[in-house]
């Protein structure tokens, strides 16, 4: 099938999963482009998509410099603090944020320019010894321990699920993740808004999205397999 059939195919299934959401909200799509050529990219541009995500900052740095503001940018890997540099002022943001250290070296460089970076709290809801993201249990005690980088703006929450065919374990991690972002906004924690819950991605998308996600991370399904 074509991106355009595959976009298709997506928003269609994305508009059923709505339907029976916790939520019935909008549900922002990124499309990530990782290993994917540029061409392809514009395709799906063309097409309407607006935001696109990149799993490593050198990746998402030459895709940056190739297709310009022409889409919003977000990095959504693992993000190592000395290559903070190179992407916290040229992304609309970084959904990977799950470390002190790391917002140090946010809050840092954006403080030098004079800005905000929107960032999101990845958690790891798996607790999966591999994947980063902050213990579940941990993730109000992490929030109150960013209110001194004034130039870190926390706009929700997101979570990689465990590759697994049990539908229904998947569906309890992202309703324990949706259970948290109410948490959160009941805290009514100066500074930090719960505008996004980032789950899901192409094997579980529609279960992320009936369960409260409003923001899917989705590759495969749009462009193919990764050409590596």
């Amino acid at each position: 099938m074509s991106v355009k059939d595959n976009l298709k195919f997506v928003m269609e299934e994305i508009e059923k999963a709505k339907r029976h959401s916790l939520t019935n909200e909008d549900v922002n799509l990124i499309a990530v482009t990782k290993n994917h050529e540029t061409d392809v990219i514009k395709e799906a541009i063309d097409l309407g998509i607006t935001d696109i995500g990149e799993n490593r900052v050198q990746e998402l740095k030459s895709k940056i410099d190739e297709l310009g503001p022409i889409v919003n940018y977000h990095m959504i890997g693992n993000l190592q603090t000395n290559k903070v540099k190179y992407i916290y002022n040229r992304v609309n943001m970084i959904q990977s944020l799950d470390t002190l250290k790391l917002a140090k070296e946010i809050d840092k460089r954006a403080g030098s320019d004079g800005i905000e970076v929107n960032c999101l709290i990845q958690i790891n809801i798996g607790n999966e010894e591999q994947k980063s993201g902050i213990a579940y249990e941990d993730t109000l005690k992490f929030i109150y321990n960013l209110m001194d980088f004034k130039h870190i703006s926390i706009r929700g929450l997101m979570a990689i699920a465990p590759n697994t065919d049990d539908k229904q374990y998947l569906r309890r991690l992202f309703r324990k993740m949706f259970e948290m972002k109410e948490k959160i906004i009941k805290e009514n924690i100066s500074s930090v808004r719960m505008d996004y819950l980032s789950m899901g991605m192409s094997s579980d998308y529609q279960i992320a999205i009936e369960e409260g996600s409003n923001m899917v991370r989705i590759g495969t399904k749009i462009f193919g397999k990764r050409i590596y």
